[in-house]
């Protein structure tokens, strides 16, 4: 019984959602991880291993409804700032993800990448994300952009110190460029802009997330802690999102 029970609620936590209009792409800002684990006297690596999870499973149901990309923040250029043992937990839980990925990539099909400067990492974890890449670049499955050591502003500068270097070699004039080669020197380059953006744990910032790409992107706020953020709450995410008229500077017809 409790088998059927749980069957029938996925049933109806889907049928909440249309989904022949879900968005293409769905970031999430994994945030509230050391507040979890603090309110339940626990280290906060405790979080982050809680919050590990729940990526697993919000991953694994986008892949089953459909949705085509999804993109996390896991590790942002300021965390750096954080205590060294909570940083060695988080590379240990990535460590461990990829390996897991790897073993079972052919299986599920997911195309993985990573987002951000990966040259400040443990070298064992950039071999790690260099074979992930590598063994899901022909993988046609939903792609999961993982954004470690990554800074929206960085990443703005870096494109465009990029393109000056192309432009002073003489391969670009700055005349050619425009938005979409600006975009294509961006670490995001050839993945559409994120339709919904989510944000757990009651803050109400974007935190240096996706600052070009966000320009038109429905944003959704919970109050709820990423290690508590379940299947059910993301429905409402996306029913909230597809509730929305989006004009895109433009008005209604």
């Amino acid at each position: 019984m409790p088998e059927v029970c749980g069957l029938f609620n996925l049933f109806r936590k889907k049928a909440e959602i249309d989904l022949s209009r879900l968005p293409v792409h769905i970031a999430i800002i994994m945030d509230g991880n050391g507040r979890w684990a603090s309110r339940r006297g626990l280290p906060r690596s405790a979080g982050h291993a809680a919050g590990a999870e729940t990526f697993r499973s919000i991953a694994t149901y986008c892949r089953d409804i459909g949705i085509q990309y999804l993109t996390v923040y896991a590790f942002s250029t300021e965390n750096w700032k954080r205590p060294e043992q909570e940083i060695t937990a988080i590379w240990d839980l990535l460590r461990k993800y990829l390996l897991e990925s790897i073993q079972k990539m052919a299986k599920e099909r997911v195309k993985i990448h990573i987002m951000g400067d990966v040259g400040a990492m443990p070298d064992d974890i950039r071999q790690l994300i260099y074979e992930t890449e590598r063994l899901s670049r022909t993988y046609s499955g939903i792609q999961l952009n993982i954004c470690l050591n990554y800074g929206g502003r960085y990443e703005i500068v870096r494109a465009a110190r990029n393109l000056a270097a192309d432009c002073a070699a003489g391969k670009l004039q700055p005349a050619d460029i425009d938005q979409a080669l600006f975009e294509s020197f961006l670490y995001s380059a050839g993945v559409p802009d994120p339709d919904l953006i989510i944000r757990p744990s009651g803050e109400h910032r974007i935190s240096n997330f996706l600052l070009w790409q966000c320009a038109y992107s429905e944003f959704y706020f919970t109050k709820t802690l990423w290690p508590d953020f379940s299947i059910n709450e993301l429905n409402t995410a996306i029913a909230e999102y597809q509730r929305r008229e989006r004009r895109f500077g433009g008005i209604k017809a």
